[in-house]
């Protein structure tokens, strides 16, 4: 079964670490790229049935609730499986997740980041612990149990004794799924330009060494699995039976449809992508063309190896892959980062902290 991804690309403030295309955006903007977004869903052809939904951004949960009515009755396929929306902590209300769960909603993802007011502050984020602890009794209170918190390791400031605060946090509200990110450095944050540029403002001066980072999400994979949550991909964890069943359509190169700016589709040869901001989807929309940006042909080898080896599962490679890759295959179990389990082939605990390099050695070999 396939999966739908909706971008929704509109914040009230840009946070420093993010990296999305994505921000503050005009309300004229806004309305627009919202009647664009309904006629790319609504004249899209159904020729089958989703089991999965996944709205982000951006924050979807500052869409507009008869918006969002209008966009889940255009997809066939109720009851979904699963149908996910990303939420900005305190931005909830008993109303609005009650229209959530009528219009389908069943799993909600709250991008916390961390639970640590010191921390959060650095970010330019207006949520405390406390607002997430409430915005939890809400949705379970609303009938949703299946919650997301999402976490990042690496945040400026961040030392081991503010990382267990906010781990203890998550043993106090215990969500069913967990997803902890490493703060990458990179040019499209603020944050990371900053960082790039030797800079000092958005905390860029206070960024823990790649060692404590790294013992840090160590000690949330140990912390976590001893509260029975298992870390099943990268940087996600859940209860047995509560992984993100559309996030898992990505690493088992099942097919899915992106609508919206900067959205991706697959339909198991193809990789579809959208124009990538929102001035240009509108615009596009505006003078009655497409969203389309560019299609490229998968490549299923190369793409099961970076994409499927993020499972800790691991992959099933094929005689012919078996092979192809012999030389990096076996180089990497002699060194300990993946290790080979009858036809089964996954990275080592080790490997995990090191995938990077093991994954570029199956791009284009």
């Amino acid at each position: 079964m396939a999966g739908v991804y909706i971008s929704y690309p509109f914040c009230s403030q840009k946070c420093s670490f993010c990296n999305f295309a994505s921000g503050v955006f005009p309300r004229e903007l806004q309305i627009e790229y919202e009647k664009a977004l309904l006629a790319e869903v609504r004249r899209h052809k159904w020729d089958w049935k989703p089991d999965t939904i996944y709205l982000g951004g951006g924050t979807p949960s500052h869409m507009d609730p008869a918006l969002l009515h209008r966009l889940l009755h255009s997809i066939p396929g109720r009851p979904w499986r699963e149908a996910t929306i990303e939420a900005a902590p305190g931005s909830l209300t008993q109303e609005l997740a009650d229209h959530w769960r009528e219009s389908g909603i069943n799993r909600v993802s709250l991008g916390v980041q961390s639970f640590v007011t010191d921390e959060l502050r650095q970010m330019g984020r207006k949520h405390t612990a406390d607002t997430v602890a409430a915005d939890c009794a809400l949705l379970r209170g609303a009938g949703m149990e299946n919650l997301n918190i999402d976490l990042i390791a690496g945040l400026p400031g961040q030392t081991a004794e503010s990382w267990s605060e906010s781990l203890d946090w998550i043993e106090r509200l215990e969500p069913p799924h967990i997803s902890i990110y490493i703060f990458e450095i990179d040019e499209d944050s603020r944050l990371g330009l900053e960082v790039v540029n030797g800079g000092l403002r958005y905390g860029a001066g206070k960024l823990p060494s790649d060692e404590l980072t790294t013992e840090l999400y160590e000690t949330a994979v140990d912390r976590l699995a001893a509260l029975g949550i298992e870390r099943y991909e990268i940087s996600n964890f859940a209860e047995p039976g509560m992984e993100s069943l559309h996030n898992l359509k990505y690493w088992k190169l099942e097919p899915y449809a992106g609508f919206g700016a900067d959205a991706h589709s697959f339909d198991g040869e193809n990789r579809i992508s959208n124009v990538e901001t929102a001035l240009e989807y509108v615009n596009r929309w505006r003078e009655g063309r497409g969203p389309l940006n560019d299609t490229t042909p998968a490549c299923p080898g190369e793409e099961r190896f970076f994409v499927g080896l993020r499972l800790l599962s691991g992959i099933q490679p094929t005689t012919d892959e078996w092979r192809k890759y012999a030389e990096p295959i076996q180089r990497f179990v002699d060194s300990g980062l993946l290790e080979r389990d009858g036809t089964v082939l996954k990275l080592t605990r080790r490997g995990v902290l090191l995938s990077n390099e093991v994954f570029q050695e199956f791009v284009h070999s």
